[in-house]
């Protein structure tokens, strides 16, 4: 069930303080103001500690096409490949109806602000309709005793108000989905970079068959023989 609009304005406005829109550039900052005032649902998540440290976490967030050759080697799915666009932004896409581009609009030691644009289409997530969203995301991430931690704050505005009414019956299923998505994209993006950490060498000529000069560039540059 939808929340009341009043209560819906106070969880925004509360969960909003955790975007510093005031460090964001104009039209940034008008974006992910409009994306968290017209939320139709808005959640935070926090990850499992994993050994890994955040540097390592940072060459694989900055670095998509090498990231995602990991995440193909790995067997996760879906089979996501990773593109670099000029204006700094980077698109994801599995080639089976579902795709997103993300731009990082803030970038702060242990804190990033992205936002997301991102489609599935009819049948993609189980929804008899295609599903388009934007998306403003508040990521902080830090080592601690226990190993490399998140928080992950997302607000999601789906793309017109007719989409918003059509798909009210499916958004407690449609937040689930997502919620449980981006932990599972967040848990395994740090398990491989756990192993590339201890072992790089296990991803090395795996990447190199498979053949893209950036991810073969980008991997040898950051993960160096030993």
């Amino acid at each position: 069930m939808r929340l009341p609009y009043f209560l819906s304005l106070a969880i925004s406005s509360l969960l909003g303080a955790q975007i510093p829109f005031g460090e964001l550039a104009p039209m940034d900052r008008e974006e992910a103001q409009r994306i968290v005032d017209k939320a139709d649902f808005a959640f935070q998540t926090r990850t499992r500690p994993v050994q890994v440290r955040s540097a390592t976490m940072e060459k694989i967030f900055d670095h998509p096409r090498m990231s995602m050759a990991l995440w193909r080697y790995c067997g996760f799915v879906p089979g996501f490949f990773g593109f670099a666009c000029p204006d700094g932004s980077w698109t994801l896409d599995d080639t089976r109806g579902l795709t997103g581009r993300l731009r990082c609009v803030l970038w702060k030691p242990g804190f990033r602000v992205y936002l997301v644009e991102g489609r599935a289409e009819a049948g993609r997530l189980k929804t008899p309709f295609a599903v388009g969203a934007r998306m403003a995301v508040a990521y902080r991430y830090w080592d601690s005793p226990q190993g490399f931690e998140t928080h992950l704050q997302t607000w999601t505005a789906l793309d017109s108000a007719v989409l918003g009414i059509v798909a009210r019956p499916f958004q407690g299923y449609i937040r689930h989905r997502q919620d449980e998505f981006i932990a599972y994209i967040n848990g395994n993006i740090a398990t491989f970079g756990q192993f590339a950490e201890r072992d790089p060498g296990e991803f090395r000529e795996p990447i190199r068959r498979e053949g893209d000069p950036v991810a073969i560039r980008d991997f040898d540059l950051l993960f160096p023989r030993r």
